[in-house]
């Protein structure tokens, strides 16, 4: 499978995709536009030292303790500017050449993204981390469970480097594996058994986990008959588990779990919410063994800031505008759109449309900006008027992408990202059942 990274701007008139720049223009007073923190406008290593994801989306969710932190960067690129970090970057993937490959998300800032050599969103990736067997060290700027991820499908002798060790995920902290083992435990006090079969060959529970979750948590779904899903193919993961249980527990994400088995016609009623802080998740004996789909009281803090008064806001002004979002929003503001699909769903939309088309979209910023400089026949705009990238991928700064890959040629591996033997085996029998598992084209 190859990806390819988005196409170049032809067109210097162009708005300029890089959200950095919008930041430091709105603190310097050269934009009225807003943005959520100021302090995005500071580089990432000014919060290395501090427990907490850093300004953005999630900066007001609470950080698991122990979570991993990033040594300080050296000054030498803390203080070096962009061209120079850009020309470093360069020079560095020039001398390494094929020993290194660089996996960049769609969420990632411009400066990053431009040098990677595969461009897409956690499927893609995750599949993009196959594609290249004989790169000895593989770096990811990403977050840290899609780091960890490409070591679970790398080769052994591969190196998974993650440029800042603080770029995590609130949505994936929000379901550790402890809470999950209980949940495991409650849930069989209630249905019975749970790795036992009825007379149609069914189990009671199939456990679903999210891309967006550790690789412990894949581990738990590996070991007990589940599977990884992400948003491009959720619907057809859903399928493959109803096919094999009476009804699944899905995490971290509700809307996500929500919104697809919604679409699928699972009924609300059908599908109680897991609030790992209460007894039986909040729910009665009753509607768990009532249920279909049982969601994680998770969620993610970029697809939450989108609203239906924001939809209602952009039809009021754009007549005739068409509205897409993540399925990561919540069920309201995707009823409102017209469209909900992936990252990739998105930008696959808005290349396919053939006349100069007006797009809302309910997703990161970075992207959103990204794809309005790739295709100037369109209006392309973010429903949140507020400049508020995910808080976690802005952490992969072009200062640790320069430092890591230096570190290669001079021969050190730094920030490797492994995931224990005793994890890893069950994981990876999650993940590849996700990777068979083909989104509808």
């Amino acid at each position: 499978m190859t990806l390819l990274p988005f196409p170049e701007l032809t067109d210097p008139g162009n708005t300029d995709p890089s959200v950095d720049h919008a930041i430091q223009a709105i603190v310097g007073g050269a934009s009225t536009d807003a943005t959520c923190s100021t302090d995005l406008a500071e580089g990432p290593w000014t919060f290395d030292s501090r427990p907490g994801y850093g300004p953005g989306s999630s900066m007001g969710d609470v950080i698991p303790t122990g979570s991993p932190r990033q040594g300080e960067l050296p000054v030498e690129y803390r203080e070096a500017d962009e061209a120079d970090l850009d020309a470093r970057i360069r020079a560095a993937k020039a001398t390494l050449g094929d020993r290194v490959v660089v996996l960049g998300h769609f969420y990632q800032r411009e400066e990053v993204v431009q040098h990677a050599d595969y461009v897409g969103d956690s499927f893609q990736l995750a599949n993009a981390a196959l594609d290249r067997p004989e790169a000895e060290a593989i770096v990811f700027c990403g977050v840290h469970f899609m780091a960890e991820t490409a070591d679970l499908l790398s080769r052994p002798e591969q190196s998974v480097i993650l440029p800042n060790l603080a770029a995590g995920c609130s949505m994936a902290d929000m379901a550790d594996i402890d809470q999950v083992e209980d949940c495991w435990e409650q849930l069989a006090d209630v249905l019975g058994p749970l790795d036992v079969a009825d007379d149609s060959g069914r189990m009671p529970v199939i456990p679903v986990t999210y891309m967006n979750s550790s690789a412990a948590i894949k581990g738990f779904v590996g070991r007990h008959g589940g599977i990884v899903c992400t948003s491009s193919n959720a619907e057809t993961v859903l399928e493959w588990a109803f096919e094999r249980g009476h009804r699944v527990l899905f995490f971290p994400d509700q809307h996500l779990g929500r919104n697809t088995a919604k679409a699928m016609g699972v009924a609300l009623e059908q599908m109680p919410m897991w609030n790992p802080r209460r007894p039986l998740g909040g729910s009665s004996a009753e509607q768990i063994v009532d249920s279909r789909v049982i969601l994680w009281h998770g969620f993610c803090s970029v697809h939450r800031r989108f609203t239906v008064g924001q939809i209602e806001q952009a039809r009021a002004e754009h007549p005739g505008v068409r509205v897409i979002v993540h399925p990561e929003c919540p069920m309201e503001v995707v009823d409102a759109a017209d469209e909900a699909g992936s990252t990739d769903y998105i930008r696959r939309a808005i290349d396919a449309a053939t006349e100069p088309t007006t797009f809302a979209i309910g997703t990161e910023i970075n992207l959103v900006r990204r794809l309005a400089a790739q295709y100037p026949q369109h209006e392309i705009f973010c429903l949140d008027p507020v400049v508020c990238p995910c808080s976690t991928m802005y952490r992969i700064h072009p200062g640790y992408l320069a430092w890591v890959l230096e570190e290669l040629v001079a021969g050190r591996v730094v920030n490797q990202i492994s995931v224990a033997a005793g994890v890893a085996t069950p994981a990876r029998v999650a993940l590849e059942r996700m990777l068979a598992a083909k989104p509808r084209a």
